[in-house]
């Protein structure tokens, strides 16, 4: 058995004799650019900066003798063959590379929960090709033949082999795609959704404690990045803040207390603003300042509202914390599918 070590973070991912590289960093929870998985497109091109490797057999097109004698490699075929494995994955030309969004995939709902009495969430596996991700990101889902506007709603969970997404809608009363979803999608239905968009996503070389500030679905995005990174074995402590107005809003319950048996660096802190039961009374940007002396060490990941992200933040900074290490979803009314760079984007 080798080991991968990623640089600059340091972690360690074990690999068993005769597999990828890329097979192993999956398995460990990290998702690395790929497409072919066959040494053809050469998405999951890595320096590799110290050990030995078998590459396989790989196209010049896709790993050019250039780009070989410099010391890169492609993952999806290459196996280790020294005891360690150091190859860049974190550094700033290592960042993940976002997928490029597709138009009109169909999903067939195979379940749905009421999850509070104004959230429902909806349960999807494609029909064909899973629609690759990055946790944090969001969807466009709507029935232009039936006058449903599209509209965006993060994904809850982090990717699984058989590509089912989770989605969390909370009911609006004037809001058409809402209702729409609340009260004609229903199991065995078939659903398209055009994604993924957005940039709220983590870093894999992140080696900082980290804090989650959620308020009502803003919770979606915030669980997949959490279930991702623990998933992974995130070894620094994990704080996930909930706001919502009384425990009726309270939901995602049972994966929060898989959690916090599980993993010991996870603590989760419930903020009720209307009713003075459980954990903590109060809203989270008046209650930070008493919880945190110093946050200039931390990643920050703030989903919700726009008021409610804005409070965050004013808080957040005031407590220290690095413009570089805060990231924010804010959920508008009107939500325009965000789309990097192309120089971000991986191809298809």
């Amino acid at each position: 058995m080798s080991k991968i070590q990623l640089f600059p973070s340091g972690h360690e991912v074990e690999c068993e004799a005769g597999e990828t590289v890329l097979s192993a960093l999956e398995k460990a929870g990290y998702a690395l650019p790929n497409n072919c998985r066959a040494g053809a497109c050469g998405e999951c091109k890595i320096k590799v900066r110290s050990g030995q490797f078998d590459q396989g057999m790989v196209l010049d097109m896709a790993l050019s003798p250039e780009e070989r004698e410099e010391g890169f490699g492609l993952m999806c075929m290459a196996k280790p063959l020294s005891d360690i494995l150091e190859i860049e994955w974190g550094t700033e030309d290592a960042q993940p590379k976002l997928f490029p969004p597709r138009e009109n995939v169909p999903f067939v709902v195979v379940d749905r929960l009421s999850r509070t009495p104004r959230i429902v969430e909806l349960r999807l596996r494609p029909l064909g090709k899973p629609l690759r991700y990055w946790p944090g990101q969001y969807v466009i889902i709507g029935d232009q033949q039936n006058a449903v506007i599209p509209r965006a709603y993060s994904i809850a969970n982090a990717p699984r082999d058989d590509g089912e997404i989770s989605l969390q809608v909370a009911l609006v009363d004037e809001g058409v795609t809402s209702n729409w979803i609340h009260e004609r999608v229903a199991v065995g239905d078939i659903v398209r959704l055009s994604g993924p968009y957005g940039t709220f996503i983590g870093d894999p070389s992140t080696e900082t404690p980290v804090l989650c500030l959620a308020a009502g679905t803003g919770l979606a995005p915030i669980m997949a990045l959490a279930e991702a990174a623990l998933a992974r074995g995130f070894r620094h402590p994990v704080t996930l803040m909930f706001s919502a107005r009384t425990s009726q809003d309270v939901y995602d319950m049972g994966r929060i207390a898989l959690w916090q048996a599980k993993h010991r660096n996870f603590k989760y802190v419930q903020c009720l603003t209307r009713e003075q039961t459980g954990q903590v009374h109060g809203r989270i940007p008046e209650l930070l300042p008493g919880m945190f002396e110093d946050l200039s060490g931390f990643s920050i990941f703030v989903a919700g509202g726009p008021e409610f992200v804005d409070s965050c933040l004013t808080v957040v900074r005031s407590l220290g914390a690095q413009e570089q290490l805060i990231h924010t979803e804010g959920f508008y009314q009107q939500q325009s599918p965000e789309v990097p760079d192309a120089k971000r984007l991986m191809t298809s």
